[in-house]
């Protein structure tokens, strides 16, 4: 088991880990919209959903895999109306590539924000 983080997105904000590794498999932690500095991000939920993404994406790439290789997906949000919002950001980061995915409305995410996404990859 491998224990991943990067300086290049924020780090874990309780006692867990941005990602394991086991095998050829990454077991991502839900990312929020915090900048890799620890700061919130600015802005509204489409903001929120890009710095989600990035994070996501440079947990995976310390990790040696990549969205590209990502199977599933859970989607944490705030408001379901802010549904469309999101998968329109989501398409423009995982393009044709269409991983399994479950949407949850939750009552309230760490920080207040709007979104959290974590994944499960392969390298």
């Amino acid at each position: 088991m491998d224990y991943i983080a990067t300086k290049k997105a924020p780090s874990a904000i309780g006692p867990y880990s941005q990602a394991i590794g086991f095998e050829n498999m990454i077991f991502t932690s839900g990312q929020i919209a915090l900048k890799p500095d620890g700061s919130l991000v600015d802005g509204g939920v489409q903001e929120q959903t890009r710095q989600v993404l990035n994070n996501l994406s440079e947990v995976l790439k310390e990790a040696g895999s990549s969205l590209s290789k990502v199977l599933k997906t859970t989607v944490f949000l705030a408001n379901m109306d802010d549904f469309a919002q999101i998968n329109k950001i989501y398409a423009e980061f995982f393009g044709s590539h269409k991983p399994a995915r479950s949407t949850v409305a939750v009552k309230t995410l760490p920080l207040n924000v709007s979104i959290e996404i974590e994944a499960i990859a392969v390298k």
